[in-house]
């Protein structure tokens, strides 16, 4: 179980009379600036092809997708991740495990480019990043990437918007595009400081991000934080949560988790260690926190990776 992964709540299948194909059954909900398709597949294919003229943003909804996209890999596509593609680029899906009781459900959302192009624009002229050359934009590079709680909940009210019969559906429904691309690139961000592609040096938030990391055993506070930064307590945090989406001391717990993690994967060191190492001071506190965030206590997680 993965505590990074939030998953959207699925719409119901189609009925099997209103089916047109058993690969890839599409339905499709037009509004002014997006289109919702919603795919169905009930019996195991290879290499299916598709392709959008717009950005497309997909996510898992049941089932198991293996997807080829750019030269990159293979990879596994379950329920609780998302993948962003530009327009025209060709994906190809296999369906490994489909058939009629276990179909695979997923969404694609096309968007409108002046959508994007006017959204980003809004962004950058009323939150400018700080820093020269540090702009609100969507990162290709960084395509696949768990569903975080904020995530996932702007994308269900988005589905619910398209659905909806309601006459200001196409007001709601633009508002929230706006909140999902704020939120798209706010988990890009958090997922590349995770995987180590920072940004910058000059950037305040890479010297942030390194200092929490050394110090992790250290108390942190929003005061030394935001001298690192060199900006006042409260346009630190504002910038933060801008960026990430989450407040400097959600990250700096993530931080701990994470290092935590690593730690058990070695099989012989105690739990009150990862404890102390990983910057908690009470044990039970430490082991309460990592069931919630983990769904399983610290000595369940060590025994996945016994060899």
């Amino acid at each position: 179980m993965n505590h990074q992964r939030a998953f959207i709540n699925p719409p119901h299948l189609s009925k099997e009379k209103s089916l047109k194909t058993l690969v890839e059954n599409r339905t499709v909900y037009s509004l002014n600036h997006c289109e919702l398709n919603l795919f169905e597949t009930y019996e195991a294919s290879a290499l299916v092809p598709l392709k959008f003229n717009d950005l497309v943003v997909t996510s898992m909804l049941r089932g198991k997708k293996v997807m080829h996209l750019f030269d990159d890999p293979e990879f596994d596509y379950l329920p609780g991740e998302t993948v962003v593609i530009p327009s025209n680029v060709e994906m190809k899906i296999d369906f490994p495990e489909a058939t009629k009781n276990n179909p695979t459900q997923c969404l694609a959302l096309a968007i409108d480019q002046a959508k994007i192009t006017d959204t980003l624009h809004f962004l950058n002229e009323r939150y400018p990043k700080e820093g020269n050359n540090h702009f609100w934009q969507l990162n290709y590079q960084n395509y696949f990437f768990y569903n975080n709680v904020e995530l996932a909940a702007t994308i269900n009210k988005l589905i619910k918007e398209c659905m909806s019969t309601s006459i200001t559906k196409d007001a709601l429904a633009d508002l929230t595009l706006q909140e999902l691309l704020i939120r798209i690139i706010q988990t890009q961000t958090a997922k590349a400081i995770d995987d180590g592609l920072m940004l910058d040096q000059k950037n305040p938030m890479s010297q942030v991000v390194e200092f929490i990391r050394m110090n992790l055993k250290e108390n942190i506070s929003m005061k030394n934080l935001s001298e690192k930064a060199c900006m006042s307590t409260t346009s630190f945090y504002r910038f933060f949560k801008r960026e990430l989406g989450m407040s400097p001391l959600e990250f700096v717990l993530h931080e701990k988790m994470k290092c935590a993690k690593q730690l058990l994967k070695n099989p012989s060191i105690q739990i009150n260690e990862v404890c102390y190492m990983s910057g908690f001071e009470d044990c039970n506190y430490f082991i309460r926190l990592f069931k919630k965030h983990e769904g399983i206590t610290p000595k369940q997680y060590q025994l996945l990776y016994v060899n």
